[in-house]
């Protein structure tokens, strides 16, 4: 699935899309290759793999629009699917405050609906933002600067969610910075 998976990328133009540390579709394959170090199980891997193709609250370009969810679900399974689009869906600023809570305030930037979702899909939310947040900051130094303590604040709040390596991974990344 994920060979299919970059394939289309491709096709997409992933590899065109200028993003820190070089292109989107490099990205992709490093946040993917964090969550496998991680063990993550696969369909949370391919989820990191395509974890921007309707866009994010912190990169807007989207590589399909919304309506053809059903063709990236064929290609990566419905699960690795549905933790894109709660990826893609997270409005950040309402959302992360309260991540780490049995009723979290989860704010769907698509549609503007709140709701409480289940520990499982707070945890491979977690543990995405995490891969992608701690890519960008081994890859550009300027972010980790920027960023890096208000990461650290945030994955210690949502430690919890995240699996022990991740834990790990966050302290090495980002302590140098708080």
């Amino acid at each position: 699935m994920s060979e299919r998976a970059v394939a289309w990328l491709r096709e997409l133009g992933a590899q065109d899309v200028a993003h820190p540390g070089g292109t989107l579709l490099a990205h992709l394959e490093r946040v993917r290759e964090l969550l496998a170090s991680w063990g993550a199980r696969p369909a949370l891997q391919r989820a990191g793999l395509c974890h921007a193709f309707y866009g994010t609250d912190g990169f807007p370009t989207a590589l399909l629009p919304l309506a053809r969810r059903a063709e990236l679900a064929e290609v990566i399974g419905d699960e690795a699917e549905e933790i894109v689009y709660l990826y893609a869906a997270c409005d950040r600023a309402a959302s992360y405050p309260t991540l780490d809570r049995p009723q979290a305030a989860f704010r769907d930037r698509f549609t503007g609906g709140v709701h409480s979702p289940a520990v499982e899909a707070r945890r491979d939310l977690a543990e995405l933002s995490a891969a992608n947040e701690l890519d960008l900051a081994r890859i550009d130094p300027a972010f980790r600067e920027a960023w890096g303590g208000e990461l650290l604040l945030l994955f210690g709040r949502l430690r919890g969610l995240l699996s022990e390596p991740a834990r790990r991974e966050c302290r090495a990344v980002l302590a140098e910075t708080s």
